[in-house]
């Protein structure tokens, strides 16, 4: 079974950030248990807590990394999400 790595780049009071979190929450949530689906581990960094993230993605968030790598910005799209997590 593959594994694949979701964090969540985010700042309290962003209601991006909310909207982006329900919708990860809402696709993992769907996949649990789906045997064509990875294991799926959930990380959420603030920018706040980070000056080095807080520099990069400042003007960006949310920003969603799928293993480390950039997989949306602002807004996700949870079709887009889901058909990611089934490749990983």
């Amino acid at each position: 079974m593959s594994i694949a790595a979701l964090t969540l780049i985010a700042k309290p009071g962003c209601h991006l950030c909310d909207a982006a979190r329900e919708v990860i929450t809402a696709v993992v949530a769907e996949l649990d248990g789906e045997s064509s689906a990875p294991s799926i581990t959930v990380e959420e960094l603030s920018i706040l807590d980070d000056e080095a993230l807080l520099e990069r993605y400042s003007e960006e968030i949310p920003v969603l990394l799928l293993n480390g790598a950039v997989h949306n910005i602002w807004r996700i799209d949870p079709a887009r999400l889901r058909a990611a997590l089934l490749e990983a």
